[in-house]
């Protein structure tokens, strides 16, 4: 069991990787020609906006519900769990397509509460344009999640795990038309800059097509009949879902609110705010999104059938070896965007109408957010323990501490140091969440402990990791020079490398890690 989690860890966060790396150079553009100006500004709000609805319906509430139901009834009912994905589709379709069209209609009221600061200048009008364009993206990419959970119920992670990285591409490539084949766009604005801002919004529903077609071609090759039958009608099993879900989408509403409360003190503050922000979150959304999204995807459908067929080791082992494989990847992580911000953000961002005082206020957010870096990944970790066992009450209860937690931190902190208030309130919020899911966990007896391999290994690996980070230090001191000239990329190609050798190393060294473990991994992959 554990080999079989372990290679699905490596699976989806292989790809996840991918997806993280196209989406750096996707920023890497987004900063070369947008920088942090109007367009900028209103098309991160925009695309938030999707964004932040495709936490509340896809990886949010229904697909944790969805997911156990799913799988549960894989084990016991065979083909008629894809009855019940059908009829999940086809509620879906409704309510969604609903949700749309109110948004789209209602999007300068949506766009005042995520950033009322812009109301009094150009970049609101400009958000809410964008908005419209790229709302539709919450249906397709909720489709595309619903459809995820159940390749990923019937361990099938490739296509899933591939998806996310078609949304990066299609970006990229309508930056290069318009780089290319600037005639191609004579409709648009004369500034260059709205240009791209433009074409920017159009590929985000256009991406979620792409994601939305290959997961679907991917189900129907693996036999998986998802088309609805019927129109939508509540079942028995759909009443279930909602009963289930409705706590964890109120979790996930609060969970928004706290993103809310941080773009409306970003919009209020300096301008720049919100778009230095979104940029460090880039950056520490890889190790993020490499490690938390893949052990979410794999755990909780093992999870959940442990937890049917009463198995309280085989959970032990499946949260322990998640716990070690997040701990390892995520802690030196933290270290590294600790100790040398500066050279990532100037070396990724820093050209065109990205400067000097930008990489320095993006990595100060940056050092912020790295400090909670291990936390938003412990999160994926625990919440599958809860969700596998059908309990969302508890979750929603731990949010509302944390939007408590992060409002008063952010709104308390921001009169003395002004924007980067959202980036303490976001990173001390999400240590709250963890040890209320913690203590939580305790009830769940020996399911829910480290066994005794995890428990050696958690002080190791921040040894190793804190080793690496004097090593990083060093060598950056040394570098120094070389970040200032044309060689700067050679230098924090040098500074990565160095740093990803002396931290496994060190992990072998110390005990935290066992090389032979990753080559075992690694080939059971191949």
């Amino acid at each position: 069991m554990a080999p079989r989690l372990v290679k699905g860890f490596v699976t989806v966060g292989g790809w996840t990787l991918l997806s993280r790396v196209l989406g750096f150079v996707r920023d890497i553009l987004i900063a070369r020609f947008l920088g942090t100006g109007l367009a900028a500004e209103a098309f991160f709000v925009a695309f938030s906006l999707p964004n932040m609805f495709r936490r509340f319906f896809a990886e949010g509430a229904f697909n944790m519900a969805f997911v156990p139901l799913y799988a549960k009834k894989l084990e016991t009912e065979g083909e008629e769990a894809d009855a019940f994905a059908r009829d999940a589709v086809a509620a879906m379709v409704l309510i969604l397509t609903l949700f749309t069209v109110a948004g789209v209609v209602f999007m300068p009221a949506l766009v005042f509460a995520m950033a009322s600061g812009f109301a009094e200048d150009a970049r609101f009008s400009l958000a809410v344009a964008y908005g419209r364009i790229a709302f539709p993206y919450i249906l397709l990419i909720s489709l595309a999640a619903l459809v995820s959970g159940v390749l990923n119920s019937n361990n099938r992670f490739l296509a899933a795990a591939a998806a996310p990285a078609l949304l990066n591409i299609v970006f990229i490539s309508a930056m290069g038309l318009v780089w290319f084949f600037p005639g191609l766009f004579p409709w648009a604005v004369p500034s260059t800059e709205l240009i791209y801002g433009r074409v920017l919004a159009w590929a985000v529903p256009i991406g979620g097509i792409a994601q939305l077609a290959l997961v679907w071609w991917a189900a129907a090759r693996a036999g998986h009949r998802l088309w609805p039958r019927r129109l939508p009608r509540i079942t028995p099993d759909l009443r279930r879902l909602a009963v289930i879900a409705a706590p964890a989408a109120l979790a996930g509403g609060v969970v928004q609110v706290n993103l809310l409360v941080g773009r409306q003190i970003a919009s209020l503050g300096e301008p720049g705010a919100i778009a230095w922000l979104s940029y460090a979150d880039r950056l520490y959304q890889l190790p993020l999104g490499v490690v938390g999204i893949a052990i979410g995807v794999v755990l909780l459908p093992d999870l959940a059938r442990r937890v049917r067929n009463g198995e309280d080791e085989g959970q032990q082992v499946a949260y322990s070896r998640a716990f070690e494989f997040s701990w390892l990847l995520t802690v030196p992580s933290a270290i590294a965007l600790l100790v040398v911000p500066t050279p990532l953000v100037s070396v990724l961002f820093e050209r065109g109408a990205f400067t000097t005082d930008d990489t320095s206020a993006t990595a100060v957010a940056l050092m912020i957010y790295a400090l909670g870096l291990p936390a938003f990944v412990l999160q994926k970790v625990l919440q599958p323990l809860y969700f596998a066992r059908e309990d969302t009450r508890r979750p929603l209860r731990f949010a509302v501490a944390s939007l408590l937690i992060n409002a008063t931190v952010a709104i308390g902190l921001s009169p003395l140091i002004g924007w980067p208030a959202v980036a303490f309130g976001t990173t001390i919020a999400a240590w709250g969440m963890v040890l209320l899911l913690l203590r939580g966990a305790r009830e769940m007896g020996v399911a829910a402990r480290l066994d005794t391999r995890a428990r050696t290994r958690a002080w190791r690996i921040p040894l190793a990791a804190a080793l690496m980070g004097g090593v990083l230090f060093v060598l950056n001191l040394a570098l120094g020079p070389m970040f200032n000239s044309s060689w700067r990329a050679m230098a924090l190609l040098i500074l990565v490398s160095t740093g990803i050798l002396s931290y496994f190393g060190f992990a072998q060294m110390v005990g935290a890690m066992r090389m032979a473990e990753l080559r075992g991994a690694l080939r059971r992959q191949r």
